[in-house]
């Protein structure tokens, strides 16, 4: 069991078929609520969850040591799902009902959650994810209060969760504005000072994980575990470092040891703010908490959150900001080592399964009156589409019995093309395909025997511009006569007049710095696959 292997909370993923042994549940559960808090993201099940634990709790008497958060976020769960309720009234007067029922039973659980992970995973920045926290928190402090939730229950029973991202800094700066923020709205809904406080659950970003080169999201989560600490969050989850192929024992022990190490060896415990005092990290909190709280204005003249993901307002802000990450991501302007930099090609994957949108009918079948489709956040991680070149690189193996490659023709010495040549490898490995590089090309019969004898059918001119000119253009010249069905790029961008030229004899691409390597790589792969049927 997880508690057994150092687990210090009650976190697990909640399914229908978790109430088919209620007997066994209540055995489960009943020696531990004294020792250890929850920690669960309920989502639509948290009414038959709360109301089977409360029953259990007080038959063994221990209603009182029920601590922690169940908690529920209809909104982020109805955009993850692209559904709202058709009376959204009913459903937060329906919601209300559940939330008294467990203040009056399991007075020491907090239940209302505001949970920015769907919208982390969908691609948003740091400025939007304070922004939707701040915007669901006053949309449920609104409409609780207006079902006759008194302002201080609601506050006692919420607590928000963030997924913590590559940016270090930002990260902890996005934790630090984000009190800051939620202080300055509960001070003007007129709560009590020791009520404005954000109680906040983090996890790992999934948003940031790979399937290729897994041993690399150690080091990721590590970075992102630590900047959660000295964000000071209340509860963290570390994901394990191959939890997209299933995670294993192994993986499990070194996320918990990742907790383990950040609790007990670096003395963050032993400082109230670690992060307190460093001039860059306050004035990059002061900047997100003025820029969050500008797009929290914007929700908020539009009507709060339900009118602006109703109106796919929202989605369109994040898609917008997911597609200039994604192109950073295509074009190797931000890099994610060992996918679209460092990649191990020889390496394959085990990947069962993609953070999708699951189109969960639990949901929909949980509004009373029926559901309306909205247009869903679109989750997908940044490496998923390179992931998807590379598991198509694997099927054309599969189907030739030979690896997808690009044959090299390395033009002059070793130091003259080794430059280009260790560029485009590092390139093309970034989806799956291998680089045959060709012996010292000095003639064109070398090169002419080089691509004859080549198991690829598309080739890549390496070597300094001084080669490009002596020799580069007429040996590509005779081998597009020679072999008019095979296609040859060139490593490197020339000048605007001389591109014509190479365009002319026959180079499909230029592949330089700035390229996009997904599509140029997306393209190989399609005729490759084209050769291979």
């Amino acid at each position: 069991m997880s508690l057994e292997r150092g687990q210090t909370a009650l976190s697990f993923e909640l399914k229908p078929d978790f109430f088919e042994q209620k007997n066994e549940l209540a055995e489960s559960l009943k020696e531990f609520y004294a020792h250890y808090p929850f920690a669960v993201n309920a989502k639509e099940l948290q009414a038959v969850f709360l109301s089977e634990l409360a029953i259990q709790a007080k038959a063994v008497g221990r209603a009182d040591q029920v601590t922690g958060y169940i908690g529920y976020d209809p909104l982020s769960v109805m955009a993850e799902n692209g559904c709202l309720p058709v009376d959204p009234a009913q459903f937060f007067s329906d919601w209300k009902k559940d939330l008294t029922f467990v203040h009056e039973n399991l007075s020491f659980l907090r239940t209302i959650l505001i949970n920015t992970s769907s919208y982390h995973n969908g691609g948003a920045n740091a400025v939007q994810e304070l922004a939707i926290a701040l915007a669901e928190g006053a949309f449920y402090l609104q409409e609780l209060q207006e079902n006759d939730l008194e302002l201080d229950v609601i506050l006692s029973k919420m607590i928000f969760q963030f997924s913590i991202g590559a940016n270090f800094f930002m990260e902890i700066a996005k934790l630090r504005a984000a009190r800051l923020l939620w202080d300055k709205i509960t001070k003007a809904y007129g709560a009590a000072s020791e009520l404005r406080g954000m109680h906040i659950s983090a996890e790992t970003s999934a948003f940031t994980k790979t399937v290729y080169d897994p041993h690399v999201n150690i080091l990721r989560a590590g970075n992102e575990a630590f900047a959660a600490a000295l964000g000071g969050v209340q509860y963290l989850h570390v994901r394990p470092f191959d939890e997209l192929s299933g995670a294993t024992p192994f993986s499990e022990r070194v996320a918990r040891n990742t907790q383990l190490i950040l609790q007990e060896e670096t003395h963050l415990q032993a400082v109230t703010d670690p992060a307190g005092g460093s001039l860059y990290i306050e004035e990059l909190t002061k900047e997100l908490a003025k820029k969050a709280w500008e797009l929290f204005l914007q929700i908020d003249l539009q009507g709060g959150m339900l009118e602006v993901l109703k109106s796919g307002w929202l989605q369109k802000e994040i898609s917008t900001v997911a597609e200039k990450r994604k192109q950073d991501i295509f074009t190797r302007k931000q890099s994610i080592i060992g996918t679209n930099v460092y990649a191990n090609s020889e390496k394959e994957s085990n990947m069962k399964f993609f953070i999708k949108n699951k189109g969960d009918a639990v949901i929909k079948n949980s509004f009373p009156g029926g559901h309306v489709n909205i247009q869903p956040i679109k989750l997908e991680r940044l490496a998923e589409p390179f992931e998807e070149l590379r598991k198509k690189a694997e099927q054309i193996s599969k189907q030739k019995g030979v690896n997808p490659c690009l044959g090299l023709i390395c033009l002059g010495e070793l130091k003259q093309h080794k430059p280009r040549l260790d560029f485009i490898t590092g390139f093309v490995s970034a989806g799956g395909i291998e680089a045959l590089k060709s012996e010292p090309i000095h003639s064109l019969d070398s090169a002419r025997k080089f691509v004859s004898g080549s198991a690829a059918s598309q080739f890549c001119l390496c070597g300094q511009n001084e080669q490009y000119e002596e020799s580069g253009l007429e040996i590509l010249k005779v081998l597009k006569t020679e072999f008019p069905n095979f296609h040859f790029y060139l490593a490197g961008l020339p000048e605007k007049q001389e591109q014509a030229k190479w365009t002319a004899e026959g180079i499909k691409q230029f592949i330089h710095i700035k390229s996009n390597c997904y599509d140029i790589l997306s393209s190989m792969l399609a005729e490759m696959e084209a050769d291979s049927q």
